[in-house]
């Protein structure tokens, strides 16, 4: 007898990841027209850093394999050693394996360095960020007369609007104003 209870035919499903990117306008709001960016610097920044270290940490794994099958190969004894029945002292063997695994692994690690920061350098710099503006209230300010007494509540009444650009150009927007500020 099939059992129909909600344990039973209840099906769950892990929880949703949470989106990296999110629909915004790709202009105006009056285009009607979306492009996917991230909400800030800060979110943006953590997922070139998890881009980065993925990729690095995927790189080094096959990189600990390469060495050690190129360690392997570098120690053996010559193919034609073995034809006298010599035989091979394999202490001598694994000590040379062991340093030419650390020689190969030292300079793989700071290939895949680079190789991680190249990879998510070329998507991440062209990634959209959302900002936040507020030239309309501020358009609007700057059109009053000097003595009206409405600047106050303009200020605040500010519209903000939603708009993106590109992460390449945030960052060198944000290392000009640090530079500014020396």
């Amino acid at each position: 007898m099939e059992e129909y209870s909600a344990s039973a035919t209840t099906v769950s499903f892990d929880r949703p990841i949470p989106l990296l990117r999110g629909p915004i306008p790709a202009g105006g709001s009056e285009s009607g027209q979306y492009v996917l960016a991230f909400r800030s610097l800060d979110s943006w920044a953590a997922a070139y850093k998890r881009c980065e270290a993925q990729i690095k940490e995927q790189c080094e794994e096959g990189a600990r394999i390469g060495c050690a099958v190129s360690a392997s190969n570098n120690c053996k004894p010559p193919w034609w050693r073995s034809l006298g029945g010599a035989v091979v002292d394999m202490r001598e063997r694994e000590k040379c394996e062991e340093r030419e695994f650390k020689e190969c692994l030292v300079a793989a690690k700071d290939k895949c360095s680079g190789f991680a920061k190249e990879k998510c350098s070329a998507a991440f710099l062209d990634a959209r960020i959302a900002v936040e503006t507020e030239v309309d209230g501020l358009i609007w300010l700057a059109s009053m007369p000097e003595d009206s007494s409405w600047w106050l509540g303009s200020l605040v009444q500010a519209r903000r609007n939603k708009t993106n650009r590109r992460a390449r150009d945030l960052l060198l927007k944000q290392q000009k104003q640090s530079h500014a500020t020396y």
